[in-house]
Parts: C-alpha cells; structure tokens; sequence
C-alpha cells in the first residue's frame, strides 16, 4: 500500500481541506476492514450503510476518501489493532498515518511541532505556520497558488489535528506525547519525529 503523497521534490498533496484527525472513522472503518480486508468492499459498505454519519452523501464521499488515505499507509497489524484501541491512542496511530500519507503535514511534525518542542519554546501558533509555508514555498510553487480560503482551511486543519491527537492545547501549547507502550511498539521508528518528544 503506497502513500499518497509528494516526495520533497514533487509537489504536495494540498486536499486535506475536510474533517481532522478522523480518529473516530479509523475506528469505524477498521472494524469493517477487518471483515472485509478489500478498500473497495469497505467504501461501498460504509457508503451504503452511512457509517461515518454524514449530514450529505457528498460530505461522506469526502471524508471516506480522505480517512482511506491515511488507513492505506498502515500496515494489517497496525489496522488489525486500531480497534482496540483507546480513542487516545487511536489518536496518535492517526497523527502518524496522516504524516506519512502527507508530506507536507509530515514535514510541518518534524521540522515545526517537534522542533519547538525541543527548543522549549512551549507555544505554536499561526505565525509558526506560516512561516513554514513562506519557506516552503521557494521550492513548491502549489503553496503560492493556494487561495486565501483554501490557506486558511489547510492551517485550520493542521492545527485541528494537532489539538486532537493531545500534542497541542486549546490555547496552542505543545503538549509531550506520551505514547503508550503498545502505540510505540506498533508504530515504525521513524514515526517519533513526528510527535513532540525527545524519543530518538
């Protein structure tokens, strides 16, 4: 199963413009995955079942759409557990897929949260984003074409993840993840820079 992102050469995947961290709909959609291991089997169930309780088909479209994309950069244990997980752990196995799935979140996890987390600086905001953008910009022409509205969604999101996967406050304070031992064992390696601690 191949990520569905752009390398740090190529241009970034920018259509995260809907829902968050989807923890909930992996939990959801797992379940049924795990009865019907096929991606194609899972959308049509929970599109004709309505599972993620959608107000529109064509928001459920856009959200299943997005949330298979980050199950799809999970390996069959790493999908196999997810639900039997606590919600706050489901969290953070969906924070890591969402920075392997997306470059650019992936990018903005390591070089920005956990950068900042080990510099002390406590606190992330807007300006932290948006300094990231200005300078990934000068290789990746996509962030200059972005609307105003599309910009400020995409910020919006990034940070609405960040709240709900515990590594940042309400009040944009960088919180230490604590992953349990079961999340750190299931998760890859290399999956630590993306999360505010000083694990290697």
């Amino acid at each position: 199963m191949s990520p569905d992102h752009a390398s740090s050469t190529g241009r970034y995947s920018l259509s995260f413009t809907v829902g968050g961290l989807f923890e909930r709909e992996a939990e959801i959609l797992t379940r049924v995955f795990v009865e019907n291991p096929d991606w194609s089997s899972v959308r049509r169930i929970a599109l004709d079942r309505n599972l993620l309780q959608a107000r529109t088909q064509a928001t459920g479209i856009r959200i299943l759409r997005e949330a298979l994309k980050r199950l799809a950069v999970l390996s069959d244990e790493e999908l196999r557990t997810i639900p039997d997980l606590t919600a706050a752990e489901r969290s953070h196995v969906m924070w890591a897929a969402a920075c392997r799935q997306n470059t650019f979140i992936g990018e903005f996890a390591e070089e920005v949260l956990r950068e900042h987390f080990l510099t002390l600086a406590g606190a992330l905001g807007y300006e932290d984003f948006d300094a990231f953008v200005r300078q990934k910009a000068l290789w990746h022409e996509e962030l200059v074409e972005l609307s105003p509205r599309t910009y400020g969604k995409l910020r919006q999101i990034v940070f609405r993840m960040m709240t709900e996967a515990g590594l940042l406050s309400k009040d944009r304070l960088i919180q230490a993840a604590i992953l349990s031992p079961r999340v750190a064992a299931l998760l890859s390696p290399t999956d630590f820079r993306f999360f505010p601690t000083k694990e290697a």
